[in-house]
């Protein structure tokens, strides 16, 4: 037996699915596209920022003491305003000094190459007299 296709169809591409294919490409590389351009353009020119203005001074920056600088050399000496200081005569300034003005910051100005120990002594005896406000600053000697 013998079956008849019919018409001799000829096999068709899907003509709607390819436009809505290309279509999807094309709007991905427009946005795509104009992303770029916009951080392109924000990445050399810098944002124009207008800051307030202020005439008044704060208070807190005219009555801040001066900070009492420690320094800490290579080999671990600790001395203060040049003058060297073994730990307990650090100690009792540090107590002096916590004891005239207890708010009074203090700086460590470390050596680069120091051991970190000799800092740590430092700060644990800054604060056991309750000098809390400590800036550190490392240097090479």
């Amino acid at each position: 037996m013998r079956i008849d296709p019919g018409d001799d169809e000829q096999p068709e591409i899907g003509l709607i699915a390819l436009i809505d294919c290309i279509f999807f490409l094309l709007m991905f590389f427009m946005v795509a596209t104009s992303f770029k351009q916009k951080e392109q353009q924000h990445k050399d020119k810098p944002l124009p920022i207008q800051l307030p203005r202020s005439d008044a001074t704060p208070v807190r920056a005219l009555a801040a003491p001066d900070p009492l600088v420690i320094r800490v050399d290579r080999a671990g000496s600790v001395s203060i305003g040049g003058e060297g200081l073994g730990i307990e005569a650090l100690h009792e300034r540090l107590r002096d000094e916590a004891g005239r003005q207890p708010g009074r910051p203090v700086r460590i100005e470390g050596d680069g190459r120091v051991p970190y120990q000799s800092i740590v002594r430092v700060l644990d005896l800054c604060q056991f007299e309750g000098l809390t406000n400590i800036a550190m600053l490392t240097r090479r000697e």
